[in-house]
């Protein structure tokens, strides 16, 4: 089988649908179908493969292609990685076919062109033009489930590999910069329990409302030590950040307010373990819970996710500096690097912009095509030769 072409393959990967979504599993999209259609590129070009089903998932899989040379494959080389799943999208907001790669004004048009089922698309096109016969260390390249939600596949992925690569790229839409941090973050679902009654007579209730009132002063409290406490020049935003994101309770005028939920988001700096937020909202929220006993709840909406940095002294970082003639940067979203960082230097890089990323109308532009190519295989000839 001859590899499509270039466009074939970015619109055959764009055409199936592979949604992720933990709310609404009606929506929610297996990804064995994109799996199995990368599986069979990359064995095209002698890649051994290896498809695992990722716990804790619905029924979503991973795929790891290996080239190497040295029956040695575990050690050193070049691990280019992307997650194959796509946030949901609203049908009427997009003026294009999501799961079509349209052409407009120099622009790719389509759910996953940028973020970023794309990207695997120009490994395939890159490795037209290089002979793998050549290579003295492995290339691996790693295609996850469910980045978007719980990136429950790198996760599982990183616990599980014996690999211990050189250096790992995701090729997350960052505009061809080199990314070497990012922040952490973790949701939390805050819920005050009253108890509810007539309006008339409000000491025979308990306002959730009103509770909750206490419970954000508490919070504004920690998120302003926060900031007084931690900081970190590389971030443009260089202390941890805290934003009550929605809240709801009630359902009448006349009524005491019997529930009231308040969802928070935390983002905090690389040095800060993420695992930790979760005993720190409470411990901070304990004087509250003291005056009204087993009426307030503090659950995970989602497990934390780690803050991730790379050394800017990492040899594998200055390499890759050095390839693109760029510095590298930091960044305040959240990727799988994490979880790959624990494996070996990682640093996120890919084609697009993040502007474009869980926006109705996704696009890359195609003044990334040419660039892109030659950035992978320049990775690949420094990597892998």
């Amino acid at each position: 089988m001859k590899l499509p072409s270039f466009i074939q393959i970015y619109n055959e990967l764009i055409a199936i649908p592979t949604i992720s979504s933990v709310t609404n599993d009606k929506i929610d999209c297996p990804n064995k179908e994109l799996i199995d259609k990368l599986a069979n590129w990359f064995a095209e070009l002698g890649f051994k493969i290896s498809l695992v089903s990722v716990p804790n998932t619905r029924n979503k899989y991973n795929l790891l292609a290996t080239y190497s040379n040295d029956s040695n494959h575990t050690k050193g080389g070049l691990l280019l990685s992307g997650h194959t799943d796509t946030v949901p999208f609203d049908e009427g907001l997009w003026s294009k076919n999501p799961f079509k790669v349209t052409e407009v004004d120099n622009k790719w048009y389509g759910l996953g062109t940028a973020d970023m089922k794309g990207f695997f698309a120009f490994i395939l096109d890159a490795l037209r033009d290089i002979d793998l016969k050549t290579l003295n260390k492995p290339l691996h390249i790693l295609a996850t489930a469910d980045e978007e939600i719980t990136m429950a596949g790198a996760a599982y992925f990183a616990q599980n590999t014996q690999l211990q690569p050189d250096c790992t790229i995701i090729g997350e839409p960052t505009s061809l910069i080199p990314i070497r941090a990012h922040k952490g973050f973790t949701a939390n679902v805050i819920r005050v329990i009253g108890k509810s009654g007539h309006s008339s007579d409000p000491e025979k209730g308990i306002n959730a409302i009103e509770v909750m009132h206490l419970v954000i002063g508490k919070l504004l409290e920690l998120k302003q030590t926060l900031k007084e406490q931690y900081h970190n020049n590389s971030f443009a935003v260089p202390y941890p950040t805290m934003n009550l994101g929605m809240i709801k309770g009630g359902d009448a005028a006349n009524r005491i307010c019997g529930c009231c939920e308040l969802l928070l988001d935390i983002r905090v700096l690389p040095e800060i373990d993420a695992n930790s937020l979760y005993d720190l909202v409470c411990n901070t929220l304990k004087p509250i819970m003291d005056r009204y006993p087993n009426r307030i709840q503090v659950e995970n909406e989602v497990d934390p996710i780690g803050g991730y940095e790379c050394q800017k002294e990492e040899p594998a970082l200055k390499e890759v500096e050095k390839l693109l003639n760029q510095t590298a940067e930091t960044v305040n979203y959240s990727t799988e690097a994490p979880f790959l960082n624990q494996i070996a230097p990682t640093i996120v890089l890919g084609p697009g912009s993040i502007e474009q990323a869980h926006q109705p109308d996704e696009f890359v532009s195609m003044d990334y095509l040419k660039p892109t190519k030659i950035a992978i295989e320049s990775l690949i000839k420094r990597f892998c030769l």
